[in-house]
């Protein structure tokens, strides 16, 4: 780990912090507990302007933080996103804020009800390091929206992403609006164990239960961003050309370290060939050498490499078979902690690729013998938290969404579904739980408040005590029926 991690004391200077951060931002929002339309949109503005004015600094901070990852890959796959997501949420802000009309039964006529969208309070959320920029200010600008105060804690593995990122958000937004922690995972622990009006977190499924049960002390509501196995699934009669292409991209961008990159392929058992064959012509395109192309992105640490490199070992010393795609068949292990993306066939149950999160350029391959086999496969697996399916096949596209279970699906294409602003993103059970993105954001961050309203007239008093008059005895005759 680099030796610049901010770090904040751990114990009861960590807890005080906390507690005090939280307190001034609980203050400010008692001052003003409900920020109207303009409010929210110069909060977006601001952010705006300086995810623009610093976007050369930011690109170089997670280049650092990864060892090699492509500036181009950090705008398309962050900073884009991020502006594209505030501009889509300024847009349509005033529309999500008007109150809802809602239906009054005739029985209690004359009346109105409405819903109206009230902000919660303090959000906390707690950033994972695979995409600092993009994970932070997603949940940031969906809090924002709602007329929030928020506290984020940044990883401690993307250092250089973090002091920079809490350097632009204090000179951006005064700290009882918008505050920034750094710090190790006993500071994490310490921040999610805090009473906030809701907390988000984006990261494994072990930490998650960790991070619920912390928020559970404070019945504190949370939404989990988890992340699990998400399958792809090519269809009988699927180019495979296309497949391939459109696999190999969402396996490769940030070298598979994404929560919705393909985990594990389900091909046709005769198929298998043609699809290697197919990814190694599309990955020889995309990346001609690895150890000093600046396009292709390193693992995060050495850690996480030596985690990667177990896997393999693990399988390779089961039986499998291990196809890298390696163009320039550069000597490996690659420098800087760079591993080819790796495609693994004759796969056994014993292995530990099959049963833990990849989160790396690591492509299990389990061959299936038509679509209802691949289905029932993945429906033995526990839920995961985007499904793909590559086949032009109407039909089973629509049996692969019906007859499956998922926070997302993506129909020839991967990736892309979490940057669509006007989808909810989420998962389901280990995958995770609640949604956010777009209007889903706004309405996570917001209390759905009820509004009954009644002005002078008051029929209701037929049911007022004593009970049993001749008006009540025809209201049971209309109702009770």
């Amino acid at each position: 780990m680099a030796n610049n991690v901010v770090r904040l004391n751990t114990g009861r200077t960590t807890q005080q912090l906390h507690a005090r951060i939280l307190t001034q931002q609980r203050q400010a929002f008692r001052r003003n507990p409900w920020p109207n339309l303009n409010e929210r949109l110069d909060h977006l503005q601001r952010l705006k302007r300086a995810l623009l004015s610093n976007q050369d600094s930011l690109t170089e901070a997670i280049d650092r933080d990864f060892g090699c990852r492509s500036p181009d890959e950090t705008r398309l796959a962050e900073l884009m996103p991020c502006l594209q997501n505030i501009r889509y949420t300024m847009a349509h802000l005033a529309q999500w804020l008007r109150p809802d009309s809602r239906h009054v039964a005739l029985r209690y006529l004359p009346a109105s009800n409405r819903v109206v969208y009230q902000p919660l309070g303090v959000v906390g959320i707690i950033v994972p390091w695979n995409y600092p920029l993009l994970l932070a200010i997603g949940p940031l600008v969906a809090a924002l929206a709602a007329g929030n105060r928020v506290m984020l804690k940044v990883s401690e593995f993307t250092p250089h992403t973090a002091v920079l990122l809490k350097s632009i958000l204090e000179n951006t937004f005064s700290r009882d609006q918008v505050a920034i922690i750094n710090g190790d995972e006993s500071v994490a622990a310490d921040f999610a164990a805090q009473p906030f009006d809701h907390l988000l977190f984006t990261g494994s499924t072990a930490v998650g239960r960790k991070v619920m049960k912390a928020a559970a002390q404070n019945l504190t509501p949370v939404t989990l961003e988890l992340g699990g196995k998400s399958p792809a699934i090519i269809g009988n009669n699927a180019p495979m050309k296309d497949a391939a292409e459109r696999i190999i991209f969402g396996k490769s961008l940030n070298a598979g370290q994404t929560c919705v990159s393909p985990d594990y392929l389900l091909c046709p058992a005769d198929r298998i060939p043609a699809f290697i064959e197919a990814a190694r012509d599309c990955f020889n395109r995309l990346y001609p050498s690895l150890q000093d192309n600046p396009d292709y992105t390193a693992i995060i640490n050495t850690r996480h490499y030596r985690r990667l490199q177990g896997l393999l070992d693990d399988a390779l010393a089961k039986g499998a078979r291990v196809t890298c795609l390696n163009p320039a068949q550069e000597l490996l292990p690659c420098r800087g902690r760079k591993i080819p993306l790796s495609l693994v066939t004759h796969l056994s149950g014993d292995m530990r690729l099959l049963h833990e999160e990849i989160f790396g350029p690591i492509l299990p391959i389990i061959p299936h013998c038509g679509l209802q086999n691949a289905m029932d496969y993945i429906n033995a697996q526990p839920t995961p938290l985007a499904l793909y399916y590559l086949g032009y096949d109407r039909a089973e596209q629509e049996q692969v969404i019906a007859g499956t279970r998922s926070g997302s699906v993506g129909i020839n294409d991967t990736l892309m579904q979490v940057l669509q602003d006007d989808l909810p993103f989420g998962g389901m059970g280990e995958s995770g739980m609640g949604h956010y993105h777009g209007h889903e954001g706004f309405l996570t961050f917001s209390t759905c408040r009820g509004v009954h309203s009644r002005q002078r007239i008051n029929n209701n008093r037929v049911m007022y005590p004593p009970y049993g008059s001749l008006l009540q005895k025809v209201v049971y005759q209309m109702f009770l029926r």
